[in-house]
């Protein structure tokens, strides 16, 4: 893959907004200010001007009739493009189209001429070679670009890409060719149809290479062996003079491809409170949901705790008092705890706040010989706040417990009082619980950010109903991958 191509796929995706055939639920929204379209502006022409630099024209070989001497024999070859720079441009996006104009651009080519001719006044051959320096002022480029979603993927179309150049000066060198300036000014206008095709050619083969590569996208992003986010485009662009917003669905899949339905709907724009800041990314609490219940409804939110700080909490004799039943039962046997979430956990995000609920049972099991005997199951609701921190593209969370509520589900130890077993089962909690949770969580999930770009100085906002990050972006190679990021 060139690299032009590998750094235009972000950009594209940086600038690109969809234009739905069907109103299709979102979860996640994307606003590029103009900042971030400057900025991916500006890396496609410096991605696109490394390319033209250096690039051979094709040669230029025509015979023209001189008065007095008749036929001449003009050759220029080795024509390439020294140096390409352009003064002045801009990004300009539209409701169907995203335009990319640059003006004041200047070109330096250098090239090789030869010419030769004979006629019947000079009974030899002449014949005459040398270098040429040419100078291209006043050139501009318009880009425009269609963009379209076809079945949640991205569609890039040239709408057109024109190079027009105002001006160019050819100066020789070698032989006598002060003498031949003149023959020379003559190709001055196939010389300029030459740069401009070169120009135009280089630009849409590579618009042609990354619509292809645009339309392989994955739709989806994967976050372990059980789940996905699902980055399908969605629904129509929301756009003002400075800023380009669009929509994806967001919602975690398994990788089963069965997905799960939800009520709300994330409505744009995004608001950032800095509005320097190149991109923000609003995910809806529908997004957090739609994991949790992935994640339960597979199975994968069941543990059997055999191991805690206080192992003594794991034999019958330390709960002696306080479930005297159990010890009396079973003296000094060894223990585990099955704990297994009952339903989905809840997150309610509000202004500089998210509140988060966890639903399960905990069933106390005896071990007894080779038998494991289930002798009760208690009911817990834990609460607790979470924050959110980027870690490179992830977005990841830590959840502090603020409160423990208990309610005996089943027994066959008798009643149990809640009260004397609330701060054993606070403790299993805080030490056993907890931890593994954060550490799960603790990773994280991706934003949608493509391969090759990383998020930079990010700020997170929470509000009704949705978190924001508000970011600038930069190359994954420039960044200090040990930065944090926290709400």
């Amino acid at each position: 893959m060139s690299p032009l191509i590998t750094h235009l796929i972000p950009i594209i995706l940086l600038l690109i907004h969809p234009h739905p055939t069907t109103a299709d639920q979102s979860f996640i929204s994307v606003l590029i200010t103009q900042n971030g379209l400057d900025f991916a502006k500006n890396l496609l022409l410096t991605k696109a001007i490394s390319k033209i630099n250096l690039t051979p024209l094709s040669k230029i070989d025509s015979v023209v009739n001189i008065p007095l001497i008749g036929k001449v024999h003009v050759v220029l070859s080795d024509i390439k493009i020294n140096r390409f720079d352009v003064g002045l441009s801009q990004v300009i996006p539209r409701a169907t189209s995203i335009i990319i104009d640059g003006s004041d651009v200047t070109c330096d080519l250098g090239m090789k001429w030869h010419y030769s001719y004979g006629s019947s006044r000079i009974p030899i051959s002449v014949s005459d070679t040398g270098t040429a320096a040419i100078r291209v002022d006043g050139m501009e480029m318009v880009v425009t670009l269609g963009l379209d979603i076809q079945e949640g993927s991205m569609k890039l179309s040239k709408i057109k890409c024109n190079c027009h150049i105002h001006d160019i000066t050819v100066d020789l060198d070698g032989g006598a060719s002060w003498l031949y300036q003149g023959i020379l000014d003559a190709f001055k206008e196939e010389i300029v149809l030459a740069v401009e095709k070169a120009i135009t050619k280089i630009l849409s083969t590579e618009i042609s290479k990354l619509g292809l590569l645009l339309q392989s996208l994955p739709k989806e992003i994967p976050v372990d062996h059980v789940a996905s986010l699902n980055v399908t485009f969605v629904n129509s662009p929301f756009l003002n003079d400075r800023s380009l917003g669009f929509e994806i669905n967001g919602l975690f899949v398994e990788n089963r491809n069965e997905t799960y339905s939800y009520a709300n709907s994330l409505q744009p724009p995004v608001h950032c409170s800095d509005p320097s800041k190149m991109i923000g990314i609003a995910l809806d609490e529908a997004v957090f949901r739609s994991a949790f219940a992935l994640y339960y409804n597979a199975m994968f939110m069941h543990w059997i705790v055999d191991k805690i700080p206080q192992q003594s909490l794991l034999n019958t004799s330390g709960w002696r008092f306080i479930v005297p039943e159990l010890y009396k039962k079973f003296p000094n046997e060894n223990m585990n705890l099955n704990l297994s979430l009952s339903d989905a956990p809840d997150v309610q995000i509000s202004l500089q706040q998210i509140d988060a609920a966890v639903y399960a049972d905990l069933v106390i099991n005896v071990l007894h010989r080779s038998d494991t005997i289930p002798v009760a199951c208690i009911s817990l609701v834990i609460t607790g706040m979470s924050t959110v921190q980027i870690t490179e593209n992830n977005l990841s969370a830590h959840l502090k417990m603020d409160d423990l509520t208990m309610s005996l589900k089943w027994s066959k130890i008798g009643p149990l009082h809640m009260f004397l077993i609330q701060p054993v089962m606070w403790t299993i909690i805080e030490t056993v619980f907890l931890p593994y949770v954060n550490a799960r969580i603790g990773v994280g999930f991706p934003l949608p950010i493509v391969s090759g770009f990383m998020l930079q100085n990010a700020e997170i906002i929470t509000s009704d109903s949705r978190i924001t990050v508000c970011s600038d972006v930069t190359d994954e190679e420039l960044v200090d991958r040990t930065q944090v990021y926290t709400s």
